[in-house]
Formats: structure tokens, C-alpha cells, sequence
């Protein structure tokens, strides 16, 4: 079988005639010297495109004829591919698509970056969550937690914790399992999963928390460094005790300040240090947990001697005495010691004593009496206190001091802030918030559906066992005075959980300096990386500068960004300040994941299907109340500060950033939301009290589709005031096959319209085989449900009086028709190119209505929807009514306003009399006009059909004479078988006969008397045009009632010069028909 082909083009013969197969030979390359023709008929009547596929080598041309077996979808093929190549492009698939551009954008990014092999759950998932939940809350705070709350309540406190976590992990591994996770972590789940709003707002508040995250972990460095490793380093002194915690606070602003400085060079410099530095930072985390465990085993059978020096019951601060006694002997008898001096001020007098000093003994204790000393039922219970108390000894006795004096410069144990459970359910939240450690290095993962939900959960696991195994141990082994002295100055400024370990405390201090150094260099690291997302996301206008960065794609602006927000955590400089801060964005966070789940798993989309299989919508709603709960429970203002910060952000993607289409889980819960209230809605038509119009909005377009009136847009958006329904609806004259592209761009340029008036509603075009049936479709059918229009607007016809146009006045009157058949209200705009835009605004002036039938209320209503907006605010409203001669006028006014007393409706009332008077010779001109008018237009169309008629007889006549011609040339003369239809004489007759038909017709056009109900109806539409021309020809806008059309469909022209002479004259004019229901009341 030959592996290579010539085609060999056809070429045209001297004769015309084509050859009828091409032929194919075998050659070893392509023809030389002739170029092959694909341009020839394929075997559908096509033409086929020449294409580089075909001359590409040997696979490209055994793909070519393979795709020849399926000719019947070739032309589907240029946009839906074949399934094969569809498999062969997901097997390669690592990054979800968000859009075709988008995802083409990713591709190229993806083929130009290095990647290294995909990690597995151990190393991936597993370890990094350890590292970043066990951290400086472990060692710098959770035996003080444990102290002031006792080990139940600290029990209490981690299991909620934990449990928040657990449930948060559970629904984090259903949405990581439930398709391709990319690098982004838990803001492209949520994003993804509840929309760019809340992907947005839930992303920078994750952001927020990590950049805070990082400041905290820098200020535990500078705590550890400052307060055990090296107390010397202080920069800042203080001149009396009492001025040390200040001067603290400022030493940990000057260091935390260029700790953050050096951390922000070394992630600029390359986060290639950082990642090679984060084995030794996880092995300084292990290795302390592990010299913890060691030393609370070791206290079981050989307790460290930690000799705790009371007074009394108050602890007291070795930092600046050794022995433990007020006198001490010797062989040269006894003296005093430096304690003494310190509470003597340094006389030998005993009377100079500090009253409490004098009269309470001094004793020691062990600090950490062991396991199986009983201590733990001591430390059961919690012990809350004020600022600046004494840490007493639970038990002990002691004598009070008449008048306590708490003199400075006394070495005391006092507490440095209030502390009460909610406080410290804020603190201690921060050290289980590494759950997303994982997720957030998903693009690096091998299997990021399997490591997620398995690494996570075994991490909050072991972590969990961690906290409330220490909690209980602590509680056993170490004394309730020691557990609540924060930073150790009764053990001579050594770290508690230091005091504990084996086989030595500078395995923990500096174990426990290294990880919150890791920790902060992983925040810094981690944090610029999320804004970047956001900030390609596009979702969020004003960030799109911090998605740019080095060449490498290291995020330069975002780094800068994050180092400034994580100063100002710095400069509060105190740890326990901040830890809330975070404790709330993570929380909500957390709260946003698990509503994710719940939201996707309730709405039951097709595309939820998860991998991991053990959710459920009610632990997701379980884990989102916690986390809301939380959140208040540690600091309510600190709550509504981050959900005020969130909204805000929210509110501002909604209206200024990108429209993203993710297929978020919160716009199927729109869509669940609207079938069930157009469900209720469709029970039964609304109450008087809930009527408002809803509205169809009628547009003309011109030949490039675009709006003839946009005005009418603008009114109706001043009548809705964004409130309401609001259908845009159009017709194109043609069949859809044929005008799908032109109804695509009118739509398209009506919603353009619709955004740029502000308009908010939905946009219905038909395209139907004539403009009178489109509209009638539309009427009858727009909207859905219970939501369908109530109200149709339209323009007034202004050119309906043109010749070449009868069809538009006719398409008019029957629009007319079909609204009230179908029981709805027509409002008319004439001249609606005066109308105001939305921009322009009335200073002064009048909306006028004019009531002539009761048409339900609907005339009182609409001004009152107008003057809600900003446009006709200023506006009065004046109500006129027609008086005849039997009615009372006065009478007729008082009650018009007590009606509109009892409506709620502000306005000055006028009854206009208008007796009965003689027909002036100008109406009845005016009919007369009018009819002949009428008449001659149809004597036009008569004429107009007759000379189509002798054009027809012409060429009949002209067809006969050239057979006639072509059979005498072609045959024999059979002057028997030629019957000419016309002779001359017979088309001279026909001819004068249908031109003395026109000039008699024309010729009785002068003979016509005018209909005497047309000369009523004229008389009525002069008269009371002149009276509202009187009254209302300088107001902004005038409301009258419009007649409706006669049922006689000969008069329709009629009806069209009628409502011309009504609304002659007049600026602005809404022509307003009722529905035949009253759509106002006077009861609440």
C-alpha cells in the first residue's frame, strides 16, 4: 500500500468539459513544479479551503483522510473537536480552565515556567500544616491559658477550636476533591465555588489574616529574643518599674521593625532560601514537641528542683534576689538579704517594712512538683483577673495589710492584662489556623484530590492530640502559680515550657525561635503570592498593579505591600493584641469555605461530585455557625469590623470590578431562589397595595440596529426608580435563520443602552415576519410567570401621517388594541426625544394631570413613581378634572382632595368647567379635512392597485406578442392556434375606463359632508385641547387619559388625527390607558 500521494489538480479542457476523477499516483515526494489544488468540490457542493494540514507531513495527512470517515460533522469540527483529541488534551489537563482566553493564557504561562515534581501528602500537605499550626501560641502562651482557665475551660477551649477546624478541613477536602484544584488554595475554592464578590472580599480578609499572621510570629521572635534568649539586648530602658512594659512595647517595635526588614529582603532575594530553610524550621518544631513529651515522662519519676519563692500567698519575681529568706545566718551572725532591702527600702529596721512583707512568712515551693504529685486537681479551675493583680497561690494562707501598698519597684508577680474566657478563646485561636497550609500549595501537589482531604485532616489529627494532651499534661505537672506567670519571673525569667522540657530549656527556646522565625518567613512568603491571584483575577480594579512582579513572576509590589501592612501589626507590638485580629479574618475565612460546601451540596448542582465522600450539608453548617460564633465570642467589635471590611469590599467588586462567570454556587442559589418566588408569585395576581407597573418597554430600531428613542429608556427608568420589573422588548422584521445576527448585535446594543441609563431589567427581542405580530407576541407572552409586565410603553408614531408608511399608525392603534384585550395598561410618550435624560434635573415646574375617566388610579400613581426620582423630585403635581354643565364644581374639588387626602398623594386640584357650546366652523373644517384626507389616501391605494393592474395587462400583452413572434420564425403560420388575450382596442378601453374611475372618485372627495360622530369627537379633542393648552402648555410634563380606539376598524385613521389635535401644542405629553383594575387604595 503506497504511504505517499500526489494529488494531481483537474484541469479545465479546450471543450469545457472536466475530467471526472483526480488522479492519484504514487511518488516518492510531492509533484515538483505544480502545486496541489484543494480547492475542488468535496462531496457536499463545498468548496474546501486550502490547508496547511494537508501538506505537514506524513501524520498530518493520515489524520486528514482518517477525518474523512467522519465528513458528516466536518463542519462541526472547526469548533467542537473530535473526542480523541479531546482525551489526548484532558490527559495532559493540570490547570482548570476559567475561559477560553484565560485558559489559553494559563497554558503558555504554564508550558514557559520549570516545574518541579509534584509533591506527595507527606511532604506536601502533611508537614506544612504541622509547621504552621504548631507554633508560637505552643510555646510563649498555652501554659498561661492553661493557668488563668483551668484545664477544663482550656479543654473547652481547644476542642471548639479544633472542632472548627475539623469541620472547616472536611469541607475544604469535598470542594479540593470536586475537580482540578490550581495554585491559589482557599481563595480560588471559594472564589470559584460563591462567585468573585465573595471570593474577592473572603480572599482579601484571608490575605489580611496572613499578613497579620506574619506580624505576629515576628513579634514572638522578638519575645522569645528579648525576654529569655537575650534580656541585655534592649534598646529602650525604663527609669522605674513601672514604666517597663512600655519601654518593652517599644523594643519590640524598634527589633520587630528590622526583623521584618531582613525577612522582606531574604523572600525578595528568593523564596528558594525560604523553602530550603523549612525542613530545619519543621525539625526545631518536632524536636521541641518530642523534648516536652520527654520531660513530662521524666517528671514522673525524677521532678526538676524549681524552687518557686511566696510571700505569703503572692508569688514573687526572681529577677533580682537569689535567696528566698528575709534573714540569713552566718558565722558572724545574721543578715539581712536582698529581699529584705527591697521591701525595707534597704534599712536593717524592721518598722520600714512593707506592712504585708512584715507580717507574712516567706516559703518555697516546687515549680514543677511532677506528674504524680496531684497538682492537676488544683488547676482544674479557672482564675480570671483584673490588670495588675497579684498571682496568688490558691490555699496558702496569709495575713491582709490593713492598707495595701502596691509601691513600685516591689518584686511581685502581677498579671499584665484582664483576662476572661472570650479573651482567650481570641489568643489561642491563631495556633490552629494552619489548615490551608495544603491547599494553598495545591499547583505543586502530584495528587492534589488525594493529599488535600488525607494530609489536612491527619494534620488537625495529630495537632489536636498535641494541644489536649499538653493541656492536661501541663495542668498535672506544673504549679498554678508558675502556669500563670506569662513570662516567667518567678523561674528567674527562664520559659515555662522550658523549665519543663529534657534534657534541657534552650532545647525549647531556641527550637521555638527558629519556627516562629520559619513561621514569619513563610507568612511573608505566602501572603504577597495571594494578593498576586487576586490581583490576575482582574475581580478587584484598584489591585491589578500587585499582579505584576520580577521576571521570574515573583510578586515585587505585592511583597511591598504586605511588609507595610504587617508594620502596622508590629507597631501595636503586643501579642496578644494581635492574635484577635487575625483570629477574625481566619475565622471568616473558615466561616465562607464551610458555606461553600453547604451552598453547593443543597443545591445539588451536576456538577458537584465530589471525591471525598464523607461531607454533609449539616456538618458544613455546623462548621459555618462555629466559626460565626467565634468570631463574636472573641471580640464582638473586632466581628463587625471584619465583616464591615468584607462587605465593603464585596459591594465594591459588585458594581466596579470584572463580571466574572464561574459558575459560582451562589448563582445557582439566585437561580433556586427565583424558581421558588416565581412559584408563589404565580399563585394569584398581586394586591392593590403591592401593584406597581411592570413594565414593557417598546424600542424601535433603525437600519444599524441601534434605538431610535433612547430617551424612552431614560423615562422609564425615572418611572421605576430600579424598583420593579422592567422588560425591554423589540421587533426585526425577517425569520430568524436569516436575521440571527442582527438580533444578536440589536441585543447586544440594547443592553449597552440598558447599562448606560441604568436601566436594570431584562432585554426580549423577537424576530417575527412583520412588525405587527412581533409586537403582538410580545405582549402577550413577555416575561415569566407571576413576573410579567403589567404596563407596555411606546413612542407616539411620528410619522404617521407619511404616505409611504401607513403601516406604522396601523401597527400602533392595533398595539392599542392587543393591551387592552389583554387587560394591561399603554402609556404613550409623545414627543419623547424632549423627555430629560437621568442627568438633567428640574428646578421648578409642574407635572399636570389631567383626569377625564377614572382608569383605576393610575394617573395619580404615576407622577407620584416620578417625583421619586432625582429628576422630577422638585416637581409639583397638579391634578385637573373636567366639570360638565350639571355637575358641582365646588363640590366635585372638595372631594378630589379628600380622595387624594386619603391616598397619601400631595397635589393642588382644579376643576376645569367646560360647558357645552356650538361646533365652530373650525372643528367642522377641521373633520372635514380629515375625512378627505382619509378618502384620498384610499383612493391613492385604489389607484396604486390599478396601475399595478395595467402593468401586469402591459406585460401580458408584450409575453403574447413575442410567442406570437417565435412561433411565426419557428413554424408554419397556424393562425388557428394563436389567441392573443389583449387586443389593442380592448387595452385603449380598459385604460380610459380605470382613469375615468380615478378622476370620478377624486372628483367626489369635494362632494364629501363630514361624519357627524367624527365631528363630535373632533369638537370634543379642539375644545379640550384648547383648555389644556390654557392650564398646562409650560408644564414639564402633562398626563391625560387616552381614548380608546373605535371598534369600527374603518375609523382607525380617524382615532390617529383625533389624539394629534388632543395633544397639539402641548411640550411633553404620556398618554396614559388604564387596565381596568384599580391599582390604588386608600387603606394601609
Amino acid at each position: 500500500m503506497p504511504t505517499n500521494f500526489t494529488v494531481v489538480p483537474v484541469e479545465a479542457r479546450a471543450d469545457g468539459e472536466q475530467d471526472e476523477a483526480a488522479e492519484i499516483t504514487e511518488a516518492p515526494g510531492p509533484a515538483e513544479g505544480r502545486e496541489p489544488d484543494c480547492s475542488s468540490p468535496a462531496g457536499d457542493g463545498h468548496s474546501r479551503e486550502s490547508s496547511p494540514i494537508i501538506d505537514n507531513g506524513e501524520t498530518e495527512r493520515e489524520s486528514f483522510f482518517e477525518g474523512r470517515s467522519m465528513a458528516l460533522f466536518e463542519e462541526e469540527m472547526d469548533s467542537n473537536p473530535m473526542v480523541s483529541s479531546l482525551l489526548n488534551k484532558l490527559a495532559n489537563y493540570t490547570n482548570l480552565s476559567q475561559g477560553v482566553v484565560e485558559h489559553e493564557e494559563a497554558e503558555e504561562s504554564r508550558r514557559r515556567e520549570v516545574k518541579s515534581p509534584g509533591m506527595g501528602t507527606f511532604i506536601g500537605v502533611y508537614l506544612p500544616c504541622l509547621q504552621n499550626i504548631l507554633g508560637v501560641i505552643l510555646f510563649l502562651r498555652l501554659t498561661w491559658i492553661v493557668g488563668v482557665a483551668g484545664v477544663l475551660e482550656s479543654f473547652l477551649i481547644v476542642f471548639m477550636c479544633c472542632t472548627c477546624t475539623m469541620l472547616t478541613a472536611i469541607s475544604m477536602s469535598a470542594i479540593a476533591t470536586n475537580g482540578v484544584v490550581p495554585a491559589g488554595g482557599s481563595y480560588y475554592m471559594i472564589s470559584r465555588s460563591l462567585g468573585p464578590e465573595f471570593g474577592g472580599a473572603v480572599g482579601l480578609c484571608f490575605y489580611l489574616g496572613t499578613t497579620f499572621a506574619g506580624a505576629m510570629y515576628i513579634l514572638g521572635t522578638i519575645e522569645i529574643f528579648l525576654t529569655y534568649i537575650s534580656p541585655g539586648a534592649a534598646i529602650i530602658h525604663a527609669a522605674s518599674a513601672d514604666g517597663e512594659a512600655v519601654a518593652m512595647l517599644h523594643n519590640m517595635r524598634v527589633y520587630g521593625t528590622c526583623t521584618l526588614a531582613l525577612m522582606a529582603t531574604v523572600v525578595f532575594v528568593g523564596v528558594k532560601y525560604v523553602n530550603k530553610l523549612a525542613l530545619v524550621f519543621l525539625a526545631c518544631v518536632v524536636l521541641s514537641i518530642l523534648a516536652i513529651y520527654a520531660g513530662v515522662i521524666k517528671t514522673a519519676f525524677d521532678p526538676p528542683d524549681i524552687p518557686v519563692c511566696l510571700l505569703g500567698n503572692r508569688t514573687l519575681s526572681r529577677r533580682s534576689f537569689d535567696v528566698c529568706a528575709k534573714v540569713h545566718t552566718t558565722s558572724n551572725g545574721t543578715r539581712t538579704t536582698m529581699l529584705w532591702g527591697l521591701f525595707c527600702n534597704g534599712s536593717a529596721d524592721a518598722t520600714n517594712c512593707d506592712d504585708y512583707f512584715a507580717q507574712n512568712n516567706l516559703t518555697e515551693i516546687q515549680g514543677i512538683p511532677g506528674v504524680a504529685s496531684g497538682v492537676l486537681l488544683d488547676n482544674l479551675w479557672s482564675a480570671y483577673t483584673d490588670k495588675g493583680v497579684f498571682v496568688e497561690k490558691k490555699g496558702t494562707p496569709s495575713v491582709p495589710a490593713p492598707e495595701e501598698s502596691r509601691a513600685s519597684g516591689l518584686p511581685y508577680v502581677l498579671t499584665d492584662i484582664m483576662t476572661y474566657f472570650t479573651m482567650l478563646v481570641g489568643i489561642y485561636f491563631p495556633s490552629v489556623t494552619g489548615i490551608m497550609a495544603g491547599s494553598n500549595r495545591s499547583g505543586d501537589l502530584r495528587d492534589a484530590q488525594k493529599s488535600i482531604p488525607t494530609g489536612t485532616i491527619l494534620a488537625i489529627v495529630t495537632t489536636s492530640f498535641i494541644y489536649l494532651s499538653c493541656i492536661v499534661l501541663f495542668g498535672a505537672c506544673i504549679e498554678g502559680v508558675i502556669l500563670r506567670d506569662k513570662f516567667g519571673e518567678a523561674l528567674q525569667g527562664n520559659l515555662v515550657i522550658g523549665m519543663l522540657a529534657w534534657p534541657s530549656p534552650w532545647v525549647i527556646v531556641i527550637g521555638s525561635f527558629f519556627s516562629t522565625c520559619g513561621a514569619g518567613l513563610q507568612s511573608l512568603t505566602g501572603a504577597p503570592r495571594l494578593l498576586q491571584a487576586i490581583a490576575r483575577d482582574g475581580i478587584v480594579p484598584f489591585l491589578q498593579v500587585f499582579g505584576h512582579g520580577k521576571a521570574n513572576g515573583e510578586p515585587t509590589w505585592a511583597l511591598l505591600l504586605t511588609a507595610l501592612i504587617c508594620e502596622i501589626g508590629i507597631l501595636i507590638a503586643s501579642l496578644d493584641s494581635v492574635a484577635p485580629i487575625l483570629s477574625m479574618f481566619f475565622l471568616m475565612c473558615y466561616m465562607f469555605v464551610n458555606l461553600a460546601c453547604a451552598v453547593q451540596t443543597l443545591l445539588r448542582t451536576p456538577n458537584w461530585r465530589p471525591r471525598f465522600k464523607y461531607y454533609h450539608w449539616t456538618l458544613s453548617f455546623l462548621g459555618m455557625s462555629l466559626c460565626l460564633a467565634l468570631m463574636f465570642v472573641c471580640s464582638w467589635y473586632y466581628a463587625l469590623c471584619a465583616m464591615l471590611i468584607a462587605s465593603c469590599i464585596y459591594k465594591y467588586i459588585e458594581y466596579r470590578g470584572a463580571e466574572k462567570e464561574w459558575g459560582d454556587g451562589i448563582r445557582g442559589l439566585s437561580l433556586n431562589a427565583a424558581r421558588y418566588a416565581l412559584l408563589r408569585v404565580e399563585q394569584g395576581a398581586p394586591h392593590t397595595k403591592n401593584w406597581r407597573p411592570q413594565v414593557l418597554v417598546m424600542l424601535n430600531l433603525d437600519a444599524e440596529q441601534c434605538v431610535k428613542h433612547p430617551r424612552l429608556l431614560s423615562f422609564t427608568t425615572q418611572l421605576k426608580a430600579g424598583k420593579g420589573l422592567t422588560i425591554v422588548g423589540s421587533v426585526l422584521e425577517g425569520t430568524y435563520l436569516d436575521k440571527h445576527t442582527e438580533a444578536q448585535l440589536a441585543e447586544e446594543n440594547i443592553r449597552s443602552l440598558m447599562s448606560a441609563e441604568k436601566s436594570k431589567g431584562f432585554c426580549q427581542l423577537v424576530v417575527s415576519s412583520n412588525l405587527r405580530d412581533g409586537m403582538s407576541h410580545l405582549i402577550q407572552s413577555a416575561g415569566l410567570g407571576g413576573m410579567k409586565h403589567n404596563t407596555v410603553l411606546v413612542a407616539w408614531p411620528e410619522s404617521w401621517k407619511e404616505e409611504d408608511n401607513p403601516s406604522s399608525w396601523r401597527n400602533f392603534v392595533d398595539t392599542v388594541r392587543d393591551t387592552t384585550a389583554a387587560q394591561q395598561a399603554l402609556l404613550v410618550a409623545k414627543n419623547v426625544d424632549l423627555f430629560p435624560q437621568n442627568q438633567e434635573r428640574f428646578s421648578d415646574g409642574n407635572i399636570d394631570v389631567w383626569w377625564i375617566v377614572h382608569d383605576g388610579g393610575l394617573l395619580m400613581l404615576l407622577p407620584f413613581l416620578l417625583r421619586q426620582h432625582k429628576v422630577w423630585r422638585k416637581c409639583r403635581m397638579r391634578i385637573f378634572t373636567v366639570a360638565q354643565v350639571d355637575d358641582n364644581s365646588i363640590q366635585m374639588k372638595k372631594d378630589l382632595q379628600t380622595f387624594l387626602y386619603h391616598l397619601r398623594i400631595s397635589a393642588e386640584v382644579e376643576v376645569v368647567e367646560m360647558g357645552e357650546s356650538d361646533i365652530s366652523a373650525f372643528t367642522y373644517e377641521k373633520t372635514l379635512l380629515m375625512e378627505q384626507r382619509s378618502q384620498m389616501v384610499k383612493q391613492m391605494q385604489l389607484s396604486k392597485t390599478e396601475r399595478e393592474r395595467e402593468a401586469q395587462l402591459i406585460h401580458d400583452r408584450n409575453t403574447a406578442s413575442h410567442s406570437v413572434v417565435a412561433a411565426r420564425t419557428q413554424a408554419p403560420p397556424t393562425p388557428d392556434k394563436v389567441q392573443m388575450t389583449w387586443t389593442k382596442e380592448k387595452l385603449i378601453a380598459e385604460k380610459y375606463k380605470n382613469k375615468d374611475v380615478g378622476i370620478s372618485g377624486f372628483k367626489d372627495l369635494f362632494s364629501l359632508k363630514p361624519n357627524q360622530s367624527n365631528v363630535r369627537r373632533m369638537h370634543t379633542a379642539v375644545k379640550l385641547n384648547g383648555v389644556v393648552l390654557n392650564k398646562s402648555q409650560d408644564a414639564q410634563l402633562v398626563l391625560l387619559n387616552m381614548p380608546g380606539p373605535p371598534r369600527n376598524r374603518q375609523g382607525d385613521e380617524n382615532y390617529m388625527e383625533f389624539l394629534e389635535v388632543l395633544t397639539e401644542g402641548l411640550h411633553r405629553v404620556l398618554l396614559v390607558r388604564g387596565s381596568g383594575r384599580e391599582v390604588v387604595t386608600i387603606y394601609s
